[in-house]
């Protein structure tokens, strides 16, 4: 059954060693991200697992490990109480993986990659089944709003990204399953809002888990939108 989650976007930038002078920008995004992963941590989970988008659809259930050496830092993480065998995590989760490592996470976790354009009914199940992995599960839900929201955008700017935004944020920090599983995946791919996938099997974990939620962050820096929300 999920007793928590703590959803965070998956920057890069949110490593201060990738971000290097940019660092301060994102200080409030960061602080608000290890609020929600203490959160998580301190729910009584007895299980937690990292979600976030990847090319293919992908289970590491042994441990997992990634790095940041794509971005020019040699910086390497793993996921908490397991191996490193297997094949790298995808970047979403190796953020994943850094924001636990920084909040001294030891509990088992597995991570879950899922393509940006899996259809919802697939996220909905893939999430049921992750609840019913323990007693106790916890996700952490990694993703990243639309990138469409400004003219400096990696999306360049789109007037469909706000509104987009806006009903995720309120979704996300409402804890409203049928608003998350309502969320168009056309509209999603055309904002570049790869958290859709994610935000989905949260949906579905949670659907009949009665968790309130909280949302601790919602801007759009570099006209990507960026959301934090703690549930439990």
């Amino acid at each position: 059954m999920l007793v928590a989650a703590a959803v965070c976007p998956c920057p890069p930038m949110l490593v201060p060693e990738v971000a290097a002078g940019a660092a301060p920008e994102l200080e409030v995004l960061r602080t608000a991200c290890a609020e929600a992963v203490r959160e998580l941590l301190d729910s009584g989970a007895e299980l937690l697992v990292v979600v976030g988008t990847g090319p293919r659809a992908q289970v590491w259930t042994e441990g997992g490990a990634g790095s940041f050496h794509r971005y020019g830092v040699d910086l390497a993480v793993r996921l908490p109480s397991g191996g490193v065998d297997g094949p790298p995590l995808a970047p979403s989760l190796t953020l994943g993986a850094w924001l636990l490592t920084e909040a001294g996470a030891a509990l088992p976790t597995h991570a879950c990659a899922v393509p940006a354009d899996a259809p919802p009914t697939r996220m909905l199940s893939l999430g049921k089944g992750l609840a019913d992995l323990a007693d106790r599960v916890g996700l952490l839900v990694l993703g990243d709003g639309s990138a469409c929201r400004s003219v400096k955008a990696p999306g360049y700017l789109d007037e469909r990204a706000e509104g987009f935004d806006a009903d995720a944020a309120r979704a996300l920090g409402a804890a409203d399953t049928e608003a998350l599983a309502a969320l168009d995946p056309k509209l999603a791919a055309e904002l570049l809002a790869d958290g859709r996938a994610p935000w989905q099997v949260l949906a579905g974990a949670a659907e009949d888990a009665g968790l309130g939620g909280r949302l601790r962050y919602a801007e759009a820096p570099y006209g990507v939108g960026y959301f934090v929300a703690s549930w439990c």
